[in-house]
């Protein structure tokens, strides 16, 4: 073997970045071989997305080196980065949104292609994977689930030499995810690195050969994750192991959230139409829809926060009461609160500073005679940013100025406090670390334990697992039976995801039975 092919694929040295009050990063050292699948781990703010776009050319260090194959390299831009065979996939998107998938693909690769035989690589490329997409579809038709495959299968027709990936398999089904290594393991083979950055560490542990870890935007540690446990790995990363969860005996009480024979058309041309959707949500109990995003949890979420009031009066109702018509103030009022999947732009306004985006759900601070309580509305977002441990610059800091785990935190924060009724949250620990993903979890848990009746839409399994007492499955704009999380398995659950859930029962009838039942009685089953 020539000496050329021991050397590094990537090699940084002494790189830093700091922004005003805070250090991303401290003299960050990090080495990835040719065909090493190398995990970056972290909390949420640990420096890792910093680190990762100044590899990528997205942002400009302060100090240090990079070198790539034995030669130093000077990345001012993400079209350098891809010259060098750098290609980035994004955890947060960087797509135009009024532009078709194909002509986002396009923008990235070399003008020589026409967009139809982009058009014909893509779904060449999305079949290999298994990553459906639709070139001609509009961006913002997409789910964050459909967009993060565009992202995807843009990296990897670029042949890239080092390909960095950001929480990548967040919205795919155990299946795909298996697909997936098998991918990276092939590209690895291939000589292709790859930096694979995820809070998932079981993953870690199965697909990747080295692991650095950041702490306070220094390297805590570098090491083997195949040697490593999941405990050690949290240790490296916080110092600490995250809480154990403490299951709790689920006694459902009154029926808060009933859905009936929902039927609902897309008002998008590449939209999912809602089929005969049933579901029950009773006091008490943490409900959960698994499936793979682009099959109709969008739509669904529409209907049940009264962001579209399209559907017939009495297929949706909040504590007895026909809510499908309602407005989200009005379904707020009946104790309804709603956390979204995306962050900013849905969840929050990007140039509004915290105190300000609790006046999107939460009007305690605003007095009987209209005013705003300045004061008070800073301490509520003071309390919230502390309890949640939300790396933020205090209540003024805008909600873009932080990492997308902090910013899921808050607004967390922001309807759990509100003490709601009913809370549906969909992907509630998308992007967020060990340990706040282990606390967000804990509130769930606690919120039911309080009487809350809570509906968790996520493509988490484990996350499903971990806090569910019941399960549907989302496929096709249709909804699969309830099923209990006692007989719920990894591959049923996988199955259900492509519709296939063959001669069950698909009008949840065991569920409405013990429904009609807690209804006459008011005690759970």
């Amino acid at each position: 073997m020539s000496s050329s092919a021991t050397l590094p694929r990537l090699a940084l040295a002494g790189v830093s970045k700091s922004y005003p009050g805070v250090k991303a990063n401290a003299d960050i050292a990090l080495s990835v071989l040719p065909g090493q699948i190398h995990a970056v781990l972290g909390e949420n703010g640990a420096g890792k997305s910093t680190l990762m776009k100044i590899i990528y050319g997205a942002v400009r260090m302060d100090a240090g080196s990079i070198v790539m194959d034995g030669q130093e390299v000077q990345v001012h831009s993400p079209q350098q980065a891809r010259a060098l065979g750098i290609s980035m996939v994004f955890q947060h998107f960087s797509l135009f949104e009024t532009l078709t998938v194909a002509e986002n693909v396009w923008l990235g690769l070399d003008k020589s292609q026409s967009l139809a035989q982009v058009s014909a690589r893509i779904l060449q490329t999305a079949k290999a994977y298994g990553l459906a997409l639709e070139p001609l579809r509009p961006v913002h038709t997409l789910s964050v689930g459909e967009r993060q495959r565009v992202e995807i299968v843009r990296a990897l027709m670029t042949a890239p030499k080092l390909l960095i990936l950001d929480e990548p398999t967040s919205v795919l089904t155990p299946q795909a995810v298996e697909k997936l290594f098998v991918t990276l393991r092939r590209l690895a083979a291939e000589g292709c690195s790859i930096l694979y950055i995820s809070h998932k560490l079981h993953e870690i542990r199965a697909l990747c050969s080295a692991c650095t870890v950041l702490r306070g935007g220094r390297v805590s540690g570098v090491c083997d994750p195949r040697q490593e446990t999941n405990a050690s790995l949290s240790r490296l990363m916080t110092g600490s192991e995250p809480t154990a969860l403490e299951r709790r005996e689920c006694v459902p009480g009154a029926l808060v959230l009933e859905v009936r024979q929902l039927d609902l058309s897309s008002t998008e041309q590449f939209g999912c139409d809602l089929e005969q959707i049933a579901l029950t949500v009773r006091a008490g109990e943490v409900v959960g829809i698994a499936g793979v995003s682009g099959n109709g949890q969008k739509e669904l979420l529409y209907a049940l926060s009264g962001e579209d009031t399209r559907a017939a009066t009495h297929s949706i109702s909040i504590k007895g009461q026909a809510a499908a018509q309602l407005k989200p103030a009005q379904r707020r009022a009946l104790g309804l609160h709603f956390v979204p999947e995306e962050r900013l732009g849905r969840g929050a306004v990007p140039a509004l500073s915290l105190a300000r985006n609790l006046l999107l759900t939460r009007s305690e601070s605003v007095g009987k005679s209209g005013w705003l309580n300045s004061a008070a509305l800073k301490a509520q977002a003071a309390s919230i940013i502390s309890r949640y441990q939300v790396k933020a610059g205090g209540p003024e800091a805008e909600a873009k100025s932080l990492s997308g785990g902090n910013l899921q935190k808050f607004i967390m924060g922001r309807e759990i406090d509100a003490k709601p009724e009913l809370l549906i949250v969909s992907q509630p620990t998308w992007g967020v670390d060990v340990g706040a993903s282990a606390q967000i979890r804990g509130e769930l848990l606690k919120l039911a334990s309080q009487g809350c009746a809570v509906l968790v839409v996520s493509e988490e399994l484990d996350e499903l697992f971990e806090v569910c007492d019941r399960l549907y499955v989302m496929a096709k704009g249709r909804l699969s039976p309830s099923l209990p999380r006692q007989q719920a398995t990894l591959e049923l659950v996988g199955q259900w995801m492509s519709g296939l859930w063959g001669e069950a029962n698909n009008n949840d009838n065991g569920s409405d039975n013990i429904d009609q039942k807690n209804t006459e009685t008011g005690a759970g089953a």
